[in-house]
């Protein structure tokens, strides 16, 4: 019975070295070591925070993106007015009625401007109206650490002090150079917002990196060993079937042998 309990004891241990093997993983169950377990658990937790704070500093900096498209949009319509504006200021070559013709573009463009600060949004979340006051808040990693990006940008015309822009009644030039001013300082603030979610991603995919090195170091299969493990059951286990064979032939013979004896 000896024999057989030695085959059975390989048997049971085989599948178990299969397992690492196949999947790679030293650590199936806490049996295999409980602490290690725990530790690389919690590794897998911060590596998957990390990786999903990373995708979220994607999505704020594509929103930053459409929110800086935005503004170019708004800024060259500025320029535009303030370039109107020049020409209309010019008394030797302009009038009143030329000075009505040109304000009617102003108003296209500044109608323009309106509907781009009020209507750009990015995922349903408006981001040139002002209505993000307190900035919107992204999750950089598992720990609950966060970014605030795109607070209080508004560039609506009047944040930007031009809704009664009229050439026709003054030349108010300051008020165009101060609303490009102000969509320029916003870009500013957006571009630099944008530069700290770039070093955040760095930082994630750094850490994310190291983690994952070291989870695998204390978790991962060492699989020349443990086919060498492997291979040599699978030896025993040949000499224990084999030795069990002899045996029982001989105990065959044995029983024969009493049978002529008779």
């Amino acid at each position: 019975m000896s024999g057989i309990s030695g085959i059975n004891r390989i048997n049971t241990t085989s599948p178990y070295l299969y397992g690492h093997i196949a999947s790679g993983n030293r650590l199936m169950s806490a049996a295999n070591g409980a602490s290690e377990l725990a530790v690389t658990e919690k590794m897998k937790a911060q590596v998957t925070g990390y990786n999903i704070g990373t995708k979220n500093l994607g999505a704020g900096s594509n929103l930053l993106n459409t929110s800086d498209s935005a503004l170019g949009s708004i800024t060259d319509s500025l320029q535009r007015i303030r370039e109107l504006a020049l020409r209309a200021s010019n008394t030797a070559t302009m009038n009143n009625s030329n000075r009505a013709e040109i304000q009617k573009e102003i108003n296209q463009l500044k109608q323009g401007i309106e509907q781009t600060a009020t209507q750009s949004t990015y995922n349903g979340i408006h981001v040139l109206n002002g209505s993000q006051s307190n900035g919107i808040q992204l999750v950089t990693s598992g720990d609950g650490t966060s970014i605030t990006v795109n607070n209080s940008v508004n560039s609506t015309l009047e944040a930007l002090g031009i809704a009664d822009f009229d050439i026709t009644k003054n030349f108010d030039l300051q008020a165009i150079d101060d609303a490009i001013s102000k969509v320029s300082g916003n870009r500013s603030t957006l571009g630099a917002q944008s530069n700290a979610l770039e070093h955040a991603v760095n930082y994630n995919d750094y850490a994310s990196v190291n983690l994952t090195s070291s989870q695998s170091r204390m978790g991962d299969t060492d699989i020349a060993k443990k086919v060498q493990e492997l291979t040599h059951q699978q030896t025993l286990q040949n000499v224990s079937l084999m030795l069990q064979k002899r045996k029982m032939e001989q105990q065959g013979q044995k029983t024969s042998g009493l049978f002529l004896f008779q």
